[in-house]
């Protein structure tokens, strides 16, 4: 464990602080297989007084998370939306993690929110609470108003985050090669390339001025629309650690009886909200990546808005297609279409094919004939990739979070929401945005609900095909005539085709410069080159 030794040289405090709680909270296999006892005087921090009897090893788990800090919280929050890396088990507790901490006291934030400003608050707001209204693991978030009048938020970054960050990073991203190497068993799931994603995503989120940005890229994705609200920003006082923005007056979507004393339509504002996020996710390919209750408020005219832009997803056009195929596929019943865009997704090169079919056509018997419930149906269709050793894509597991998150949001503005069938509008306008009529007549034939999927069975074949070509379970014998002459008939003209080549190069391009010199002997040698290759075609020609 050498490298493992190297990397603790640098982050030895965080990683006796991390070694430490994984032990006191009973994680032991986990330090074990880091090969973290191995590291030479290592004394581990007094961990924390725990009845390990009494918890089960999820809960150990998630303990032992929420005990370490954010970087491991957000870890922990990924994996808790990743039905197709974890059993249900795991991911219900590590669902239970949440980002709500114990603020910090205001002589602590103050030092730091004066260096950035460039002045003590009192002379940048007119007002300034001191108590925040919101601490999470990142940031603490107070309400202020400017000399303008203008009501803001003022979010602040933790003081002395990014250190601590940073060494956790370094030594998640060690500990995720450690895996794929030791642990052949976790290298489908790439470890290293799922701990690069959450490694990106935290840096930015730690850029409060990135969030600023966010807000306004996604802001711009909706010009025409005064139904879908977002934050300004002002930029003469946001920076790296601080961010101030517009404060939203309006509704959680949880709060049923405030919506009612208000005046507002729930299922209008639940339309209006998925038709955002799909204009964003589907459309767009840029979206809001956590859309919880928290983050989404109701306000007066049936208008809703979305707030706190730490983290965005992005999906290529060829992820939204894809995606577009997959809900296609499951409104058709369509197993085998199913089954080609999870083998595109996950890219296995030697999957169970007679497991996955059965787990796909499975799958669209389950859901058949129901109104389809979005969260359970993406659960379901991880889980199935789970249970075939595949792994779905680090952009779509973001994705798919958001689409569930969004999707139980919806449902307790309207019981009665169908995602499915609010998709239909939004992607239906982009569908004929995109296409031609003559394009797509007799292509697809979702159109009129703006999901499309294969015209016939053909690409799902050659998919498939291509697939069992990848295993080496097709075999292909093909039986030609005359296989020597034809050889000896190739080696000929590759030697004639060579050879005029290099006559060639030499007529045209060193035989003129050497004639430039002047010198007889350069011109002799050249012409005799240049019978020889001649004759030499030539001959070749007459044995063939």
């Amino acid at each position: 464990m050498l490298k493992t030794a190297i990397v603790a040289a640098r982050d030895r405090q965080r990683l006796q602080e991390i070694a430490g709680i994984l032990i006191g909270f009973g994680v032991n296999k986990v330090v074990d297989r880091l090969g973290l006892r191995a590291i030479p005087r290592l004394a581990w921090r007094s961990a924390p007084a725990v009845d390990l009897a009494r918890l089960s090893q999820p809960e150990r788990l998630r303990r032992a998370i929420e005990a370490l800090g954010p970087t491991f919280i957000k870890l922990g929050q990924v994996l808790a939306s990743r039905a197709d890396l974890l059993a249900p088990q795991w991911t219900e507790e590590l669902g239970k993690l949440h980002d709500k901490v114990a603020p910090l006291p205001w002589e602590v934030i103050r030092p730091q929110l004066e260096a950035d400003l460039g002045a003590p608050p009192a002379e940048i707001f007119s007002e300034f609470d001191t108590n925040p209204i919101a601490s999470a693991s990142i940031a603490q978030v107070y309400r202020a108003r400017l000399e303008t009048g203008e009501e803001v938020i003022v979010k602040v970054r933790r003081p002395g985050l990014q250190k601590i960050i940073e060494a956790d990073l370094r030594l998640l991203s060690h500990a995720s090669r450690i895996v794929e190497t030791e642990w052949p068993e976790m290298a489908r799931y790439r470890p290293t390339e799922q701990m690069r994603h959450i490694a990106n995503g935290l840096r930015e989120e730690l850029d409060l001025a990135n969030e600023g940005r966010n807000c306004e890229m996604l802001a711009a994705l909706f010009p025409d629309r005064d139904d879908v609200v977002f934050p300004k920003v002002y930029w003469e006082y946001t920076s790296e650690r601080v961010l101030v923005q517009e404060f939203i007056h309006g509704i959680p979507p949880t709060d049923t009886k405030r919506l009612e004393e208000a005046g507002l339509d729930r299922k209008v504002l639940a339309q209006r909200g998925v038709d955002a996020f799909l204009q964003m996710a589907m459309i767009e390919g840029l979206f809001h990546a956590d859309p919880h209750p928290g983050n989404l408020l109701a306000m007066p005219g049936n208008r809703i808005a979305f707030i706190d832009f730490g983290i965005v997803g992005r999906l290529s056009q060829r992820r939204r297609s894809q995606l577009l195929m997959l809900i296609g596929a499951m409104l058709q019943e369509d197993a085998d279409g199913l089954m080609a865009v999870l083998l595109d997704w996950t890219g296995a090169s030697n999957p169970d094919l007679t497991k996955l079919e059965a787990a796909s056509q499975s799958f669209v018997t389950r859901h058949n004939g129901a109104t389809l419930n979005l969260g359970l149906v993406l659960t379901d269709f991880m889980t199935m990739a789970r249970e075939n050793d595949l792994a779905m894509p680090t952009d779509l597991a973001i994705l798919f979070k958001g689409l569930v998150t969004a999707d139980g949001v919806m449902r307790q503005l309207d019981p009665a929401f169908d995602l499915f069938a609010a998709a239909g509008p939004t992607v239906s306008r982009h569908m004929r945005a995109q296409f031609s009529v003559k394009d797509i007549k007799g292509k697809f034939q979702g159109l009129a609900t703006g999901l499309y999927g294969a015209a016939s069975e053909l690409p799902t074949l050659i998919h498939l095909m291509l697939v069992r070509l990848k295993q080496g379970r097709v075999t292909v014998e093909i039986e030609l005539k005359g296989m020597d002459k034809l050889t000896r008939g190739i080696e000929r003209a590759a030697a004639r085709v060579a050879v005029g080549l290099v006559v060639a190069a030499f007529a045209t391009q060193l035989a003129p410069r050497l004639m430039e010199h002047g010198t007889p002997a350069f011109a002799t040698i050249g012409i005799l080159v240049l019978t020889i290759g001649i004759g030499w075609i030539l001959l070749l020609a007459r044995n063939r």
